[in-house]
């Protein structure tokens, strides 16, 4: 009996950690002894610089099982309640077609992709992208939109910096409608407040306040559900030489007339009533789109069509130049993480029911609010506004608080005004039985429904109602039945290459684990159909949620305070920032307005700090990468009366941990300044080191990298914020947060209180699987895969920097550019060359341009790693043909990748093999095939299409 083992061993017997970690002990071992180390501890006692080391565990609960937490995540789902959300304010009930829910929003090779840089292996992704642009543009009646903004709120803010740059020369304000979305305007005054521009709220009803102007946001339908013929206002603005700016509804927009048509200059909104669920705020896909001559200006990413070397019409991202990783300081925003995802959700919304079924949903939409507006003035309520299309404001003089108190507990969430009024918005989820609850709540009662449907008008303007067409091309038109849908959908994920299918080493963008379990909670009711607004004793669940991941995270970054409301890492990397500068301010050090950058600091650092109102000075790295601490000391004395901060990434950009990094934070305190520590890298730290221990006043987290949210090909993410103390009262605020006391602050910097939330649960049941213990485990098998495969390729490639000891942080730099030199062989010859071995390829160039940066992650088994290093040591051979004289560069199979199914048939002249090009590795019946060869960029670039071509604007 006493070899039996207990029921606690039991319980304990197959921890979450060990599904995490691709190495078993034994892959494990291999690693150590090829590195010539006895144990992780040993290794991690090399890397790590033992003056940042932590001393104490993490105070963190201990680790769950997998069913254990989910079981947990179904309580705190409980403990909200949903109700039926008629707040509006931008955010509606909405079905997701379930082929959708199930294919896309669930499916690991949608979510698990990443920001399609490699063009060739993202074109089912860049695909539906670009139906989202041309749905986009489409509906807005403007010829260019992006592929998506993190909502609306911030859509807006880049809305007003567009307007900024575009009309520099005009000294006037930006008018904001006053019946804009309430915490639109705040993140736009956020916005302008921080780049030095003046916001005026108006009524724009009584026309535009006089004098100059650089543009205006009108609100179409407003918030009140007023619908404003808004030609008047933007032929006003034109004569002044400004911008109009439209925030528009999408599904309104199928019915009343695309404001392009109407003169708009830019038109902004979100398309989370296309399907996405309510998340209790995000995360949801903003859009821009933009007149002709803008689109230069607009921010984010956009996809473009080009053709591949065989001629054939290919997508990729155009006009890479406006963005942040290569204009930096100068670049269009900092949006690094968009929200994909959800974007590729909205335009199957569009795709499934096509231009007929949206019209049908939005009429529905639109005539329950009409019914209901009828019934109340019936019963002695008459709305506020006669024309409208889904939205009414009812005078209850009085009343209001009573009103919604009853509906609520009727189960619908209707919106207080204030005192004297009520508010409410239909949705395609309305029904009778919603119309007869919203009038009991009104105190009528017996109202035949029918009855008054058939003596009810239409409310919209009829000078608004929409003539132009839309949604035109066959995509929009064709996968309106189920097997169509699906059989769509999964043809264009198995043209893409996500994390189910192998391994995607990229350096500084984690690609780990994205766990079933972790995943699984998103979908929850009580998690997914939550309305942002609804009061807080209605969200319980998820304001535990969110105060103990804060806490959480506090934790294992050594900060006092953490808020979640950024929804990308570039939004906390500005919320950070104007904590830093609110800081200043607040201890009357208005001047302290310069920021220091290292040169191999990531693109967004220095977007950020300028977005922030910084002016951005570059201090020098050595020849090892690492700060050049006398540039350091020479730049902080020239700028000691102005130095407002540091942005630094630690481990450094060059993946390394950085023996100065204490001394770098003591230097910038001593002239005055703050230390932002970018955690980009944080999961070579987590449960080694805590950034607001060994010198760092604030730090972002990308939740999408450490912390297990899936990229989500280029989207979804969350920047979190990490302060101490005195920066506390700095973080962001929110004019409707469910907090009274985080009312007050710098501003919103998302258009939620809480950002995307809705993705939230993943991170939480990522460390409550993994405990303190998994989460340093994890850093320290992250840095022993990332050593491997230095030790493995660096007899083939040289790696191009080493800390100290000889050893790399959790990714490693290869070194081509003699390589390159030598033979012509380039970076992208080598990633593209990948795609026929089966891999994604590292970050090309960056830091450091012409080398590649490989981050394999604590995720990916020996197996994996082993795969990986044998297919660049096979490409190594081949580039030692080229140098050899063998082949010539141009007819080598490096200069031909990737190569299609096309090369198994036709002529064949090349100097190689068929069998060499497209089976590098042996024949496999799993081979990964790209759907297009390599991609003329710059085709795409003086061509520009970044819509939905007709269908015969290519022949082959």
């Amino acid at each position: 009996m006493s070899d039996q083992p207990t029921l606690p061993e039991l319980d304990g017997a197959l921890p979450f950690v060990s599904r995490h970690l691709g190495p078993d002990q034994s892959g494990i071992d291999t690693m150590l002894d090829r590195l010539g180390f006895s144990s992780l501890d040993a290794l991690m006692d090399a890397a790590v610089p033992a003056g940042i080391r932590t001393t104490e565990p993490l105070d963190l609960p201990a680790a769950l099982s997998e069913v254990a937490v989910a079981g947990e995540l179904r309580s705190l789902a409980g403990d909200n309640r949903p109700g039926e959300p008629m707040l509006g304010l931008g955010y509606h009930a909405t079905v997701t077609p379930p082929v959708v829910r199930r294919n896309v929003l669930e499916d690991p090779s949608w979510y698990t992709a990443y920001t399609p840089y490699q063009p060739e292996i993202s074109q089912g992704r860049l695909e539906a992208l670009l139906n989202f642009q041309t749905m986009v543009s489409d509906l807005t009646g403007l010829p260019t939109a992006g592929s998506s903004l993190l909502d609306e709120g911030t859509a807006a803010a880049e809305a007003l910096a567009l307007v900024h740059r575009a009309r520099r020369k005009i000294a006037g304000p930006f008018v904001l409608d006053a019946d804009a979305l309430p915490q639109t305007i705040d993140v736009v005054r956020t916005r302008a407040d921080a780049i030095g521009m003046d916001v005026v709220v108006a009524d724009l009803s009584e026309g535009l306040p006089d004098g100059e102007l650089a543009g205006v946001l009108i609100q179409y339908p407003g918030t009140s559900g007023r619908v404003l013929d808004p030609r008047p206002l933007i032929d006003a603005v034109h004569e002044r030489g400004g911008l109009a700016v439209v925030a528009a509804d999408l599904l309104a927009l199928t019915l009343l007339e695309a404001p392009g048509a109407l003169g708009a200059d830019v038109v902004v909104g979100s398309s989370q009533r296309f399907g996405v669920p309510l998340f209790y705020g995000g995360p949801h896909a903003g859009f821009m789109s933009v007149s002709a001559g803008l689109e230069r200006q607009i921010p984010g990413r956009l996809v473009g069509v080009s053709l591949d070397a065989e001629g054939r019409p290919a997508y990729r991202l155009a006009l890479q130049t406006r963005e942040q990783h290569i204009r930096r300081d100068k670049a269009t925003s900092n949006i690094c993480t968009a929200q994909v995802l959800l974007a590729v959700t909205a335009s199957m919304y569009a795709v499934y029911h096509g231009p007929e079924g949206l019209r049908q949903i939005a009429t529905r939409a639109h005539r329950y609010a009409a019914v209901l507006a009828h019934a109340l003035a019936e019963g002695g309520f008459a709305p506020t506004h006669e024309r409208f299309f889904d939205t009414l404001t009812v005078p209850v003089p009085g009343r209001a608080a009573d009103v919604v108190r009853a509906a609520r507990s009727l189960g619908v969430h209707l919106r207080l005004v204030d005192a004297d009024a009520v508010a409410m918005s239909t949705s395609e989820c309305t029904t009778r039985a919603t119309v007869s609850t919203v009038l009991k709540a009104f105190g009528i009662e017996g109202t035949d429904i029918d009855d008054v449907d058939r003596t009810t008008s239409d409310a919209l303007p009829s000078e608004l109602r929409r003539t132009t067409t839309f949604l035109e091309h066959p995509v929009f038109n064709t996968h309106h039945n189920e097997t169509s849908m699906l059989r769509y959908l999964h043809r264009l994920s198995s043209r893409d290459y996500a994390l189910d299918r192998g391994m995607i080493p990229l350096g500084s963008c984690t690609m780990k684990l994205n766990a079933t379990t972790e995943m699984e909670p998103v979908s929850l009711p009580g998690f997914a159909d939550l309305h942002p607004f609804v009061p807080a004793a209605d969200a319980a669940g998820y304001r535990q949620l969110v105060d103990q991941l804060e806490t959480w995270l506090a934790e294992v970054t050594g900060y006092d305070k953490v808020s979640i409301q950024p929804n990308a890492g570039s939004q906390g990397e500005f919320a950070g920032m104007l904590a830093i500068r609110a800081f200043h301010d607040a201890n009357g050090n208005h001047a302290r307005r310069v920021c220091l950058i290292p040169s191999s600091a990531h693109g967004t650092n220095p977007a950020s700090a300028v977005m922030a109102g910084m002016t951005v000075v570059v201090v020098k790295a050595d020849d090892d990468g690492t700060v050049d601490l006398e540039d350091l000391r020479a730049k902080c004395e020239q700028h000691a009366d102005t130095l407002a901060a540091i942005m630094v990434t630690y481990p450094s950009t060059h993946g390394v941990y950085e023996e100065t990094i204490t001394e770098l934070c003591e230097i910038v305190h001593e002239h005055g300044g703050q230390v932002y520590i970018d955690g980009a890298n944080f999961n070579a730290l987590l449960g080694y080191a805590k950034p607001g221990q060994f010198g760092g006043d604030v730090s972002h987290l990308n939740l999408h990298k450490t912390f297990c949210i899936p990229h989500g090909g280029g989207g979804p993410g969350v920047g979190p914020v990490a302060v101490r103390e005195h920066l506390a009262p700095y973080l962001p605020s929110h004019p409707l947060h469910p907090e009274e006391s985080k009312r007050e602050g710098v501003g919103a910097i998302s258009a939620a209180p809480y950002g995307s939330t809705g993705i939230l649960p993943i991170s939480w049941a990522y460390v409550r699987m993994m405990g303190a213990e998994g989460l340093a485990q994890a850093t320290a098998v992250a840095v022993l895969s990332a050593n491997y495969v230095a030790a493995r390729l660096g007899d083939h490639f040289p790696v191009l920097y080493r800390g100290d000891t000889g050893l790399v942080a959790h990714e490693c730099i290869l070194d081509l550019r003699e390589i390159t030199k030598q033979t012509g062989v380039s970076v992208d010859d080598v990633a593209k060359r990948l795609v026929d071995y089966g891999f994604h390829a590292p970050t090309m160039s960056f830091p450091v341009a012409g080398t590649l940066m490989v981050e394999p992650t604590e995720s990916e088994d020996l197996a994996e790693l082993d795969r990986f290093c044998e297919a660049m040591i096979a490409i190594k051979g081949e580039i030692d043909r080229v140098a050899a004289g063998e082949w010539k560069l141009d007819d080598s199979p490096l200069h031909h990748a990737p190569h299609t199914a096309r090369a198994l048939v036709g002529e064949w002249d090349r100097a190689y093999t068929r069998e060499e090009a497209v089976f590098p590795s042996g024949i496999s019946g799993d081979k990964y095939w790209p759907p297009v060869a390599r991609i003329d960029q710059a085709y795409g670039d003086r061509n520009l299409v970044c819509s939905c071509p007709p269908v015969d604007a290519y022949s082959e």
